[in-house]
């Protein structure tokens, strides 16, 4: 198990040299550092604790600057943890960038999802309307909710509320391609948030040590333009006389 903090950019897509178009999300990934390392014998579980994203002093507290002071880092905006790693294989203070990642390999990806506010059945759990005419008094409503005995409503019963803005996580997503100068993961489809939302991205549990074929990925590149010399053609009503010998 192996894991990284991200900022979900947005959605783009990418082709391939057989002219296959592959829709991938951008995720951001700054080099993350490990400000807390977790034992069995001390904490009862092994993790590590990942800091992304640096801020100005001013921005934390003392207890979280106290904290990061023992990893010798600067403040973080936001720490993670990331369970089911081999602890061993890390160190407090050390550098986790996107280089931990391959093209190929599958992953799971953790964030918010997008409040929404408070909605029906309709929206919030997919539930079908009932009849638009023909004199129906029944639309958009949640039905009836306490047919059984003993006349109540029972628990689980879906019905109308908060909907969104809570923890998701979509499993087996493709790591499309990796950046290591821009710092960049692409990953093919779609991850929970908004832009601008922290992401978590860890191995896939379903499918460790996974990989498929990276795919091989159309690039662009800019190329330098060559000035060519500049000519100055002289008009023929300016050329100086030719003097004739007598």
């Amino acid at each position: 198990m192996k894991g990284i903090l991200g900022k979900k950019i947005g959605m783009t897509q990418v082709f391939t040299k057989e002219g296959k178009l592959i829709p991938v999300t951008v995720v951001e990934v700054e080099p993350n550092v490990v400000t807390q390392i977790k034992t069995t014998e001390k904490d009862g579980y092994e993790a590590i604790q990942l800091g992304y994203e640096t801020i100005s002093e001013k921005k934390s507290s003392k207890p979280k600057m106290g904290h990061l002071k023992k990893a010798d880092t600067a403040p973080k905006r936001f720490l993670r943890e990331i369970r089911g790693v081999n602890t061993s294989d890390y160190t407090l203070g050390q550098v986790i960038d996107a280089s931990i990642f391959e093209a190929g390999e599958i992953v799971d990806v953790s964030g918010i999802s997008k409040g929404k506010g408070f909605q029906g059945v309709i929206k919030r759990h997919n539930q079908s309307r009932g009849p638009m005419g023909h004199g129906s008094q029944y639309h958009r409503g949640v039905g009836s909710l306490g047919t059984m005995r003993p006349m109540h409503v029972l628990k689980g019963k879906k019905l109308p509320g908060q909907m969104g803005n809570v923890k998701v996580t979509v499993q087996n997503l493709e790591v499309v391609a990796v950046d290591l100068e821009n710092n960049v993961l692409l990953i093919k489809g779609n991850v929970p948030g908004p832009k601008k939302s922290l992401v978590v991205i860890k191995t896939a549990v379903k499918k460790p040590g996974k990989k498929n074929a990276a795919a091989d990925l159309i690039t662009y590149e800019v190329a330098e333009e060559v000035e060519e010399p500049v000519t100055t053609e002289v008009p023929a009503s300016e050329e100086a006389p030719v003097e004739q010998s007598e």
